[in-house]
């Protein structure tokens, strides 16, 4: 079955020097470094970035992180990363696609859930905040599950 995307948000980035090994090949653990710039980018669209994030409260722990590697991604590569948000009520669950921007060959797929935990009392929120869904749900691309 599958997924319902309720948001989707595109971005392009460029691989740099201090991300890649001596084969020019952007070592694995900095994808996590990409995945976050292009979720920072979504949130920045949406007007939920970290600081509002904060300012209402709430962290948002990353609790589970998937990757799989398809093709490396190269030094001054353009690469695209597609996200589509696949929860966002129970906690904040984005899968990602990373392309090259030119050919559209798939590089890598990945996956990330975060949860809301309140700053004051640490505590894990089992429902996402109403101003987070709120967001969401105001965004252009929002789409309501079938």
């Amino acid at each position: 079955m599958k997924k319902h995307a309720y948001c989707r948000h595109s971005s392009v980035h460029k691989i740099q020097f201090f991300d890649v090994d001596s084969m020019d090949i952007m070592w694995h653990g900095h994808y996590v470094k990409y995945l976050e710039m292009a979720r920072c980018a979504f949130l920045e669209e949406i007007g939920y970035t970290y600081d509002v994030m904060k300012k209402q409260g709430f962290g948002w722990p990353i609790v589970q992180l998937n990757i799989k590697y398809v093709q490396p991604a190269l030094f001054r590569q353009r690469i695209r990363i597609d996200l589509a948000v696949v929860e966002y009520e129970s906690c904040l669950r984005i899968d990602y696609l990373i392309f090259d921007a030119e050919s559209g060959q798939k590089l890598t797929s990945a996956s990330t859930t975060q949860v809301a935990v309140s700053i004051a009392t640490r505590e894990t929120q089992w429902q996402t905040p109403p101003c987070w869904r709120q967001a969401i749900e105001n965004h252009a691309s929002f789409s309501k599950e079938d």
